[in-house]
Formats: structure tokens, C-alpha cells, sequence
């Protein structure tokens, strides 16, 4: 396993981050624990929770990732082992059972929302805080087509100071966006240098051969600013590993257990993915694991966030840093790509 500095940060986190959204819905606690054990015998340090979490988001599921995480250093008692994040969540429909609708980045629900994923993940410090998606209208989970909207928002300065606070208390280590537009990344960033306050250290986009969008605006943001990248849905929901292909749906798949998942899931992406597939096997590759490597590989990559619902699937995913690209592959992938640009951004 190889390491990367968060941001500007003295801190070192895996190339591959754990990710942690089926925990508490298509997986149990102990199979919860098994992934954890397993990451860290191949030397991943760092984990990426939410408040969210489980995914999809219901009323009675609500917290319970972290939950289990705080569950697993209070039996391992490993806490400091970890780089461990998680995420305030937002506004948003269909999500008002999270702390009873208050998710303005505002100074009473951040703290409301710290407080409480503090308490379920049972330790003193998130090492990474991350606003889960912003609080104005803009585009973000696939939305195209910006359409300007003077609806009114809490103020970034309010929501970093903050922050900033909660720093300064030693409830949070460092600060992360995510799922943000470049303009707000660098108004983030201008604020935190002219203020004195947290710098954001990553952004957590989604990220994969489907949906490359990241690439246009906030890839030279995240090099030159050092704000990496946390590429989340590396596999686009596991699109690229093949299972679907000719409208296949395996049991226990998350497309066959959640309809309400559409974004990799139309004809486009099914024709590119097809040809990705084709390209893997051509070169007797694994397709998930070329897909994984591709996006590792991405120089304003931090980490890449990896997540399964069994032991041999994360297998496959950790396997993924044996793996180099070759000139011939990587040109093939940029030429499904050409003809094909993100199909499902």
C-alpha cells in the first residue's frame, strides 16, 4: 500500500480509503468488523463514514455506520490507528429524519451534527470533517445545466467560522468539501486564507471511467491548491465490474435491491462499459481492478474510495494497487472515453 499527504497536512492516508455506506443495510456489524480487519491487514489507514449512512437513507437505519465503527474501536481499541472522516449532511428531499430536517451549515446544526456523530463513532476527534454536498442550490449528484437560483443559503463565512471553532475545541482535526463546484472550492479556500480559518484539505467528487466530470475545473484546483481528490463510486456503483451487463441483476447487487440508483444505469453507460469490459479482458485484466487502478493512478487523486459487501469483493478492490496501467491500456481507456465522455456524470 502506498501513502499520500491529506492536503498540506503532515498526514499520510492510504492510496486506498475504506469506504463504509452498506454498513448497517447490506452488511451486518460483523461482516462490518471482517472489512475493517481485512483493510488494515493490507495497510489501509484511513476511513470515510457520514452521518448519513447507511445508503439508501431511512429513518431506521439512520447512523447506524457509525455506530458500528464506534462499536469497532471500542472492541479493537485502535481509535488512533485510523484516519478516520465523516460528514455533515445537507439540505435535501427525503431526507428529514436526519436530526428532525436541520441541515443548514449553519453554527446549530453543524454543532447538533458533530456532536452527534462524535457519540456514535465513540471518540473525542474526527480527523477529517466534510460538508456532505453544499447548502445552496447548485449542481451537484448529476445535475446538469446550471440554472441560477437567489435562493438563500447560510453564508460560507458562517459555516467556516464554525468550523473553525470545532478545530479549535479539538472535535476536528481538518476540514473536506464534497460533491462541490469549483466555485465554491475556491471561494472556500480564498475564505480560509484571508480569515485565518480551516483549510480544506480534500474534496470528496465522484470519480470513475462513467463519469469524469471532475477532470474539467477541479482536477488543476486539487493539484494546485492541494486539495485532493477522495473519489468516491470509483466502480460506479459497480457497473464497471461487468455484473450488469446485458441488463444482468445478481442477487444482492445494490441495482437489484434499490431501484431508486438510476445514475449509472441508462444506455450510454451500458454501451461504454461494455467496451471497458472488452478492453479489461483484451488485456487479460480484471475490469474492476482496471477501472480502480485507472483512478488511483489520477495525479490529483488523495484516495480512492473503495467499498463491498463481502470479503472477496474487497479482496479484488485491495488487489487494485498491484496493479499498473500499461501505455496500451491507458490509451485504450482514453479512447472509449473520446468517443464516449462521461455518459453518466
Amino acid at each position: 500500500m502506498k501513502y499520500r499527504s491529506l492536503g498540506r497536512t503532515t498526514i499520510s492516508v492510504s492510496e486506498l480509503c475504506l469506504g463504509t455506506m452498506t454498513w448497517g443495510e447490506q452488511n451486518t456489524q460483523d461482516e462490518a468488523f471482517a472489512q475493517i480487519d481485512r483493510a488494515a491487514e493490507h495497510g489501509i489507514n484511513f476511513m470515510d463514514a457520514a452521518e448519513m449512512y447507511p445508503v439508501p437513507p431511512r429513518p431506521e437505519t439512520y447512523g447506524q455506520t457509525e455506530r458500528i465503527i464506534g462499536n469497532y474501536f471500542k472492541k479493537r481499541g485502535n481509535r488512533d490507528q485510523w484516519i478516520l472522516t465523516s460528514k455533515v449532511a445537507g439540505p435535501g428531499n427525503n431526507i428529514s429524519h436526519i436530526r428532525d430536517g436541520n441541515l443548514k451549515h449553519n453554527r446549530q446544526h453543524i454543532v447538533a451534527a458533530l456532536e452527534g456523530s462524535l457519540e456514535r463513532l465513540q471518540t473525542d476527534y474526527i480527523d477529517l470533517y466534510q460538508l456532505h454536498w453544499p447548502d445552496r442550490e447548485t449542481n451537484f449528484f448529476g445535475k446538469l445545466g446550471y440554472v441560477h437560483n437567489d435562493k438563500t443559503f447560510t453564508p460560507l463565512e458562517e459555516t467556516l467560522e464554525v468550523l473553525n471553532e470545532q478545530v479549535q475545541a479539538g472535535k476536528i482535526r481538518h476540514i473536506g468539501l464534497s460533491n462541490e463546484t469549483p466555485w465554491g472550492t475556491m471561494r472556500f479556500l480564498q475564505l480560509a486564507e484571508e480569515r485565518g480559518w480551516p483549510r480544506a484539505v480534500t474534496i470528496q467528487n465522484p470519480y470513475n471511467l462513467l463519469n469524469r466530470s471532475f477532470e474539467v475545473g477541479l482536477a488543476e484546483i486539487a493539484i494546485r491548491e492541494q486539495c485532493g481528490l477522495l473519489a468516491y463510486s470509483p466502480l460506479a456503483f459497480g457497473m464497471l465490474t461487468g455484473k450488469y451487463a446485458n441488463g444482468a441483476r445478481p442477487e444482492h447487487a445494490r441495482l437489484t435491491l434499490f431501484s431508486r440508483f438510476t445514475r449509472y444505469n441508462n444506455p450510454e453507460t451500458m454501451r461504454a462499459t461494455e467496451q471497458y469490459v472488452q478492453l479489461a479482458k483484451q488485456h487479460g485484466l480484471d475490469p474492476a481492478q482496471m477501472a480502480l487502478a485507472y483512478v488511483t493512478s489520477r495525479p490529483f487523486v488523495t484516495s480512492n474510495i473503495i467499498g463491498a459487501t463481502s470479503l472477496e469483493q474487497l479482496q479484488s478492490n485491495l488487489d487494485s494497487t498491484n496493479l499498473t496501467l500499461s501505455e496500451e491500456v491507458v490509451a485504450g481507456i482514453e479512447a472509449i472515453h473520446k468517443v464516449q465522455p462521461n455518459p453518466a456524470p
